[in-house]
């Protein structure tokens, strides 16, 4: 894509009213939310009732997923959806989750495609059941090969170009970008748009995300070793969190910034233990992928004009803007 047509859509914004919604059920992904972060409605839809499936590859505890769910369900508040999430870290697991909404007749499908050559298939039949599938979150660069209607997301690749390009200005020369699921697309783009963007050297680190112990002792055991990384970088608020506790272990002297925000990741920034965070803003991931299915079902409508994502980042978040966020992330909408 070119860079003026990414520009281009980088600066789209789709609109939508708000919140919360119906009959939720996970297989293994994400607890309910203790947060109660639905925001003031702007009325319900009178359409006849439609049920859409979300189904994404949320690994059991990542709190990243709850905020994709309180906005799907915001989103199926207002437009009279029921609403059935579920969500499965393998992706054969997740694809066999997809084939379970095609043979419930569900009304849409919105889902991510972490591992897209696992989504092609049961994309392919949704299709030929006449059931119109979006992607989220993961899968920028596959959803129009699969076939997708549309997509919500951030492009990785791009925002790890920016993440570089920050370190650049704030003088770092050794970085360490922690992938906590090898293979997964959206992260190993993150990482590779961080080495391009970045002048230093780039180092990455593979753990095992759902293990938070083993992520802290093998991070803590990289910087103990090499003491000349001076900039740690993850890919989720949770991996930021146990790498603070490896920096203090290892006694490195490393800075640590991350991908996407949580309400403890912002009290974070706050009192300076992490510089920055990227927000790709997944509420609106969430609400923009239930909400884009009800208007396509009701009214035609599909944002991009079926070739273009819709961008709901990279925006960067430190100490001179994140009291501006602090109050939503507060609410655990961001």
């Amino acid at each position: 894509m070119r860079r003026n047509h990414r520009a281009a859509i980088f600066t789209a914004t789709v609109l939508a009213g708000t919140l919360f919604a119906a009959g939720c059920s996970s297989s293994s992904g994400g607890k309910k939310s203790d947060d109660g972060g639905a925001a003031a409605s702007a009325g319900k839809a009178t359409t006849p009732r439609m049920t859409v499936a979300m189904i994404t590859h949320a690994a059991p505890g990542d709190t990243f997923w709850d905020l994709v769910r309180k906005g799907a369900q915001a989103a199926a508040a207002k437009d009279n959806v029921k609403l059935v999430y579920s969500s499965d870290p393998s992706a054969g697991n997740q694809a066999n989750l997809v084939q379970n909404a095609i043979d419930q007749k569900v009304d849409g499908i919105a889902l991510t495609a972490a591992k897209p050559d696992a989504m092609k298939d049961v994309v392919a039949k949704a299709k030929s059941a006449g059931i119109p599938v979006v992607g989220f979150n993961s899968g920028v660069s596959d959803w129009k090969k699969l076939g997708m209607l549309e997509y919500f997301g951030q492009d990785e690749n791009i925002a790890g170009q920016a993440f570089g390009q920050r370190l650049n200005k704030l003088g770092a020369k050794h970085a360490l970008c922690v992938i906590q699921e090898q293979g997964q697309v959206a992260l190993e783009a993150r990482c590779a748009g961080l080495k391009k963007g970045f002048t230093g050297k780039t180092d990455i680190l593979y753990v095992n995300g759902t293990d938070m112990p083993s992520v802290k002792s093998t991070i803590t055991a990289k910087l103990t070793q090499d003491s000349s990384i001076d900039q740690v970088v993850t890919l989720g608020a949770p991996i930021a969190l146990t790498a603070v506790q490896s920096l203090s272990d290892s006694g490195s002297k490393a800075k640590l910034a991350t991908f996407d925000l949580s309400k403890d990741l912002v009290k974070a920034v706050q009192n300076g233990t992490i510089e920055f965070a990227v927000d790709q803003q997944p509420y609106l991931q969430g609400y923009l992928a239930v909400d884009s299915l009800w208007l396509y079902k009701t009214n035609g409508n599909f944002s991009g004009g079926g070739t273009a994502p819709i961008l709901t980042g990279p925006a960067f978040i430190d100490k001179t803007n994140v009291a501006s966020v602090a109050e939503f992330a507060a609410k655990g909408t961001r």
